[in-house]
């Protein structure tokens, strides 16, 4: 696992921009605020050169492909580099970029620590047990608490290959101090830096590929 922080490292993904395919550098344009490009462009350069050197390709030849959907059979799952002997997953938010390789199929997610009225709002389409521990939790503590259980709920989600195409009312991920059992997955809480919260999840039997 590796965490970046894009600040540091903004101008050496600028100058290495080249490295990235046709679909991501209209994405980096499309992005309208400075920070955003930033974010995008070195969690994706990141990216590319860790792919590069763990197949031993040049990083802008690696191409990026999607997993068939598990619900629908579309090409929008997981992504994924075609023949490649592991898996992968990339997140980012605010200042930080996390991404993950596995044996097996994984999901990573990372969010920066969310306003009252977003935990409010948005808690209130989490699984029914997890709103009640929310409720459970003292004003000021339940955005991080939130934060905590929506990256256990979006790590786990993007590695089964659907993301948030799944109602988030439906999967009981955990909003307390340790995530919920989830039957085949090794589901976890990644230590970030405060005011932000992470998760991984792994299929059963995997194993990854740490570093920070």
């Amino acid at each position: 696992m590796w965490c970046v922080r894009a600040s540091e490292y903004a101008a050496l993904a600028a100058a290495d921009e080249r490295l990235l395919d046709t679909e991501e550098r209209a994405r980096v344009r499309a992005l309208v605020r400075d920070a955003d490009r930033d974010r995008y462009r070195v969690a994706h350069v990141v990216l590319r050169r860790l792919l590069g050197a763990y197949l031993g390709e040049d990083p802008a030849a690696v191409r990026l492909v999607r997993e068939p959907c598990p619900g629908c059979g579309a090409p929008h799952g997981r992504p994924a580099v075609a023949g490649a002997p592991f898996h992968f997953s990339l997140a980012h938010s605010g200042d930080l970029a996390l991404i993950a390789f596995a044996d097996t199929p994984v999901g990573i997610d990372v969010e920066a620590e969310p306003s009252p009225e977003a935990t409010a709002e948005i808690g209130a389409m989490l699984h029914p047990r997890e709103r009640a521990e929310l409720a459970a939790v003292p004003h000021r503590a339940r955005p991080a608490s939130f934060g905590r259980c929506w990256t256990r709920k979006e790590a786990y989600l993007k590695a089964v290959g659907i993301g948030l195409g799944e109602d988030p009312s439906i999967t009981y991920v955990g909003a307390g101090p340790a995530p919920a059992a989830l039957p085949g997955w090794s589901l976890t809480d990644v230590p970030v830096p405060q005011g932000y919260a992470a998760a991984c999840a792994v299929r059963a039997g995997g194993q990854g590929r740490s570093r920070k």
